[in-house]
């Protein structure tokens, strides 16, 4: 079987390509990584010389590109996506030509080549602010940022070719991920880097914002859940089921770090900065047998310890991003 996997070196994409690789299983696919490298994506994250791996540097927009790609795989698992909010606040049209425009291309890609499954990777940003409880499936989407509607305009996208042409497109919806490899501009890399550089960190507001936290490679498992299991034109929540505020983040990882307060600066707030994420993942439960594995206080300690030990991998990323700022 040939798997296409769109941004696969990226923090989470590469993530699940190497639980995939690490599979001996006769019917393992072979997978075809198609990523455009733009800031967030590294080779350092891909397994290059794998036998089952090959790798095709290109944009999700090139249609002539994906349609070649495409005619040679069985299914389609999407992680391409720009995804980062304070970057789609700053400049949105990016993440409407990527997230939107090259989701329909790849689209129209699988529709016309018979691609059998298409599993298109979202974000429970596309929910909104929920003020109690946890959004389902069904829950109405209310996105804030250019970012988290770009997210839901893919999302409607996928699900209306599954409606209008029958193509088998299965949506699944996150919430944070952290782990390994996450480039670090995301809270807990820029944290954890910050503070093993003796440097200031800077929080949001007052910092009672909520997020639910998710390991990555539960993530990962939770996509492939999707991809053998799932049914067509369905939507499957994937969470982690440990809710903090952006403070009590914060004060783990100084605790972690073995800083103190005096090393956080409050900066004003994010422009529609949400105040709840959180999702209901019952129905991945109940329907695949899905159950995030890594509890949070592990999975905090094996990230942190990572990113100590792995300097040569995110010094020159944080370089980079310095000098494009500069």
């Amino acid at each position: 079987m040939n798997l296409l996997v769109t941004g696969a070196a990226g923090f989470i994409g590469s993530r699940y390509v190497a639980a995939l690789l690490a599979s001996d299983a006769r019917d393992a696919p072979r997978i075809t990584v198609l990523d455009k490298l733009t800031y967030a994506g590294t080779l350092d994250n891909l397994q290059l010389d794998h036998p089952r791996l090959k790798f095709v540097q290109g944009d999700i927009r090139d249609a002539d590109l994906v349609g070649k790609l495409t005619a040679e795989a069985d299914q389609v698992v999407h992680f391409a996506a720009e995804s980062h909010v304070d970057r789609s606040i700053l400049t949105a049209s990016d993440f409407v030509l990527t997230n939107v425009v090259g989701t329909q291309v790849l689209l129209d890609a699988a529709l016309r080549h018979g691609v059998s499954t298409f599993v298109h990777v979202s974000t429970d940003e596309v929910y909104g602010s929920i003020e109690s409880g946890s959004a389902t499936e069904e829950y109405p989407l209310d996105p804030s940022s250019p970012y988290s509607a770009s997210k839901a305009s893919s999302d409607l996208l996928a699900l209306a070719y599954h409606r209008t042409h029958g193509l088998d497109v299965r949506v699944t919806r996150c919430s944070n991920n952290y782990g390994p490899h996450q480039f670090p501009e995301k809270v807990i890399p820029l944290f954890v880097t910050n503070l093993l550089d003796g440097k200031k960190v800077p929080l949001y507001g007052e910092g009672l914002n909520v997020r639910d936290w998710l390991y990555v490679d539960d993530h990962c498992a939770g996509v492939e859940l999707v991809r053998t299991k799932g049914r067509p034109g369905e939507v499957y929540n994937i969470g982690g089921g440990t809710e903090l505020t952006n403070k009590e983040l914060t004060g783990l990882l100084l605790e972690a770090c073995g800083a103190g307060w005096d090393r956080v600066e409050y900066v004003e707030d994010r422009k529609g900065h949400d105040l709840r994420y959180s999702v209901d993942w019952t129905k991945a439960r109940d329907e695949l047998g899905y159950r995030p594995r890594h509890d949070f206080t592990t999975g905090l300690a094996e990230t942190i310890a990572w990113y100590r030990d792995n300097r040569a991998w995110w010094e020159p990323l944080k370089r980079r991003v310095a000098e494009e700022r500069a």
